[in-house]
């Protein structure tokens, strides 16, 4: 489930050639994520990184994280 949300995730993103050179990626629907670097395929890499990251600290602080594609990550709390 974690590598399908990655892999719906990163087939939304957009990247963008800055007046600088370097490359600018983003995914749509989901807020704060963006990666910046020289090259196109270091760029794709480091959004990648980033979303992972992003998955990790949204769920550890309870956040609702948005679907893609139909696919929800969250952790269901059990009640002792």
């Amino acid at each position: 489930m974690l590598t399908n949300y990655i892999q719906a995730a990163m087939y939304k993103a957009r990247y963008k050639l800055l007046g600088d050179g370097t490359f600018f990626g983003e995914i749509a629907g989901l807020h704060g994520l963006y990666a910046n670097a020289p090259t196109l395929e270091a760029c794709r890499e480091e959004l990648q990184e980033s979303l992972e990251e992003w998955i990790v600290l949204g769920l550890q602080l309870g956040h609702q994280l948005p679907v893609v594609d139909g696919i929800e990550l969250s952790f269901k709390k059990e009640v002792a």
